[in-house]
């Protein structure tokens, strides 16, 4: 009895000993097979297409101002961009800026200087309160903030490319490209006025000026290939800067000058996050693609 307990357990030890030394022997051999097999040193993709290295990208577009208090913007633009490699590129993007208001401001035009009719009615309380903040005319022309035209050289960085499928059916060659650079804004707001020039309540005072603001500008693009020299996208973009799209007496007095001051000056500008969805087109110089081996 003792000698088959003894036997059937070094036969037990002998299995587990040999199936130890299988298991430590299968990741070599796998390996092995890895680094001498038909595929060792090939490139992870064949034939990959290179829309963007060496070439010019040339990209009309049209922007559009989201989330606006008193104007939106409409911007047709062009984009142009010379690619070093693939995956990085160096260009410029520039816009003109077409206004057209929004409900908030009609409504403020229409009740509060229409129908008002404080050119003519000075003595009306609810006029004199609103003296130094409402014009008597158009509140477009005469106050309102305007951006009317941006320059922005910028980077752009392509971490992402691919091929996207509609019903298993169409295919077409996509990548996503990150921007960033600085912006050149052409701006109008109303003229200063106040305590040491002409008055607010005044009605010259109700004047646009221009100005230049420099904002940092960044955002994602997704682009889309259906042939070798021509494709389409969609763009976001941040344009965060202070300016006075009111031309309001915001602040400048009181505790930590967060009160009216009479005055409008640049104490008045509010910080804006403007945020900008473009549509482009983009066409490619020279028109063939390069293609790997």
């Amino acid at each position: 009895m003792m000698r088959r307990f003894v036997q059937g357990l070094c036969s037990a030890l002998a299995a587990l000993s040999g199936c130890a030394l299988l298991m430590a022997t299968s990741p070599a051999e796998a390996q092995e097979i890895q680094l001498t097999g038909p595929l060792a040193g090939a490139p992870a993709v064949r034939k990959l297409r290179l829309y963007r290295e060496g070439r010019l990208e040339l990209s009309p577009s049209v922007s559009f101002t989201l989330l606006d208090e008193y104007q939106r913007t409409i911007m047709p633009g062009l984009r142009a961009t010379y690619h070093f490699t693939d995956w990085l590129g160096v260009g410029v993007w520039g816009g003109y800026g077409i206004q057209y208001t929004t409900n908030l401001t009609d409504e403020l035009q229409e009740k509060a200087i229409d129908n008002r009719d404080c050119s003519n009615r000075g003595f009306d309380k609810a006029c004199r309160l609103t003296a130094g903040n409402l014009t008597r005319g158009n509140l477009a022309e005469d106050q309102l903030g305007r951006m009317q035209w941006v320059a922005a050289p910028q980077l752009t960085f392509i971490p992402f490319r691919g091929k996207l499928a509609l019903f298993a059916e169409l295919f077409v060659d996509t990548d996503v490209n990150i921007f960033v650079g600085p912006a050149f804004v052409g701006l109008q707001e109303r003229r200063e006025c106040g305590p040491s020039g002409t008055a607010c309540s005044d009605p010259e005072s109700f004047q646009l000026e221009s100005r230049l603001a420099v904002a940092p500008t960044f955002g994602l693009g997704l682009n889309f290939y259906p042939t070798s020299f021509f494709g389409f996208g969609v763009e976001y973009r941040g344009l965060p800067f202070a300016w006075n799209t009111s031309g309001f007496d915001n602040y400048g007095g009181g505790p930590n000058q967060d009160f009216p001051d009479t005055a409008v000056n640049g104490d008045d500008r509010q910080f804006f996050f403007n945020s900008l969805l473009t549509l482009n087109l983009t066409f490619f110089l020279p028109t063939k693609v390069k293609i790997q081996d």
